[in-house]
């Protein structure tokens, strides 16, 4: 049993002081209110969001694409190219070297949870292991010993574009068909079924690209219940292929073609049509957003206001890894807001502001995104929960919602996490991970191997 006694705590009725919270099998078990002195005593305590999209081995290379190519017109075209052929090098202990820091600059960011979008499925030029789900034991292996929650969504990857082109390249290995992909997929569920008991397993169709309209349907009898998550009109080129092959945009060919629910959360978006957005918003899915990726890319800004006022739901994941940080993720998003629109207070509505909408869409619907039991400081959810030190020059004399505003937008608010915990694990102590030291050394050595040249 560990028990938290919080001077300020966000909770679903509000803020509230002096909230005492018991932990019990991974769970909040009880809530309630007082001045115990045998509690372990934060300032602040918030729940902690999932981060809903990751690719984990792309952290390594945060640095490495920043250079002009031959094509004066560099893209994320140009971009993908160059991740291609840094898969041509990654072995298995090398990908979980680098998922492991990823895991533990997650919790350091504050975040409780990770749906990983899992596509790295084979060794190089598309070979198969001989087990299996070899990088799926090693994403697993990553989230355990970093104690980071986990909800595994293992990618089908068919086909290179909508012309049913072959996989080239560091593609191959993310290539199944329907069958190996049940096999992979059935093999990676046992995987969870013997991992933590919050860890989960969902499905991803890696997007419509890559997936044929008839394995779109084939693979959801794969897992039926979800989380279902694919990538969605993230690139210009991406809408016209689609529009030319589908006869329908992205958006518009999905709603018409699929029964978009609760259960699916749908990445990027950064391509919609305003009636797309509002038709989106009302389908119950959510929409994962990735600012700091899309800003690095290019892909565009998301219809974010829009989207927000037609009831639609957002949270937040970190895809690419090249800069790990829960607030400026949020802050990324409302300033691509106000740019486009020469605004301010964009997400911000008249009882409650921006950074609280920000910052309570993003664990609810993180949350759902997930299919976790987590998203709020209730009796019964996961106990994953972020303290917050409000001694400090950045949050000092704040209260309330102000506080949420100080930590996205002040640009130190990672500064002022003290501790993490992630369905009562407690990775997170005086700012650190508890294993940084040592998780740190073990990617330092994997980077030498890597080199710098892609």
């Amino acid at each position: 049993m560990q028990k938290i006694h919080a001077h300020l705590a966000l909770t679903p009725k509000g803020w509230v002081r002096d909230l005492c919270i018991e932990i019990k099998d991974s769970r909040i078990a009880k809530v309630s209110n007082g001045l115990p002195k045998d509690h372990y005593s934060v300032d602040l305590l918030l729940p902690a969001p999932v981060n809903l999209h990751s690719h984990a081995f792309q952290r390594a290379l945060a640095g490495l694409t920043e250079t002009r190519g031959p094509d004066p017109q560099d893209s994320f075209w140009t971009w993908r190219k160059l991740m291609f052929r840094f898969l041509d090098r990654l072995t298995p202990d090398q990908v979980q070297a680098i998922a492991e820091l990823v895991f533990m600059e997650m919790l350091e960011a504050g975040y409780g949870a990770v749906a990983e979008f899992h596509y790295l499925h084979h060794d190089i030029g598309g070979q198969k292991y001989s087990n299996l789900p070899e990088m799926a034991e090693r994403i697993t292996a990553a989230a355990q010993s970093t104690g980071l929650g986990l909800t595994l969504l293992p990618v089908l990857y068919t086909q290179g574009g909508c012309d049913g082109r072959a996989l080239t390249g560091g593609q191959k290995r993310f290539g199944c068909d329907l069958d190996l992909f049940a096999r992979l997929h059935d093999q990676s569920a046992q995987l969870m079924m013997e991992a933590p008991k919050d860890y989960a397993i969902g499905i991803a169709p890696h997007s419509l690209r890559a997936v044929k309209p008839e394995a779109l349907t084939r693979i959801l009898e794969i897992c039926p219940n979800g989380p279902i998550h694919m990538h969605l009109a993230e690139q210009l080129a991406e809408v016209d292929e689609i529009e030319a092959h589908f006869g329908a945009r992205p958006t518009e060919w999905l709603l018409d073609n699929a029964d978009i629910n609760g259960t699916w959360s749908l990445i990027h978006c950064t391509q919609m049509t305003e009636k797309e957005t509002r038709d989106l918003a009302s389908a119950s899915a959510v929409v994962g957003l990735c600012p700091i990726t899309e800003s690095s890319l290019g892909d565009g800004i998301f219809n974010g206001t829009d989207f927000h006022d037609a009831g639609g739901q957002f949270g937040i994941g970190s895809d690419s890894n090249i800069h790990i940080a829960l607030w400026e993720e949020l802050a990324t998003l409302e300033y691509s807001q106000r740019l486009r629109d020469r605004s301010r207070a964009a997400m911000a509505t008249s009882d409650r502001s921006t950074g609280r909408n920000l910052f309570e869409a993003a664990t609810q619907a993180g949350a759902q995104a997930a299919g976790r039991q987590s998203g709020s400081i209730s009796e019964g959810q996961f106990a994953d929960l972020i303290a917050i030190s409000t001694d400090n020059e950045f949050l000092c004399n704040r209260s309330g919602d102000k506080l949420l505003d100080s930590l996205i937008f002040s640009g130190r608010g990672r500064t002022c996490i003290s501790d993490v915990w992630s369905a009562g694990r407690h990775m997170v102590q005086d700012g650190l991970h508890v294993e940084h030291e040592r998780i740190t050394k073990q990617f330092v050595k994997v980077s030498k191997q890597l080199g710098q040249e892609i």
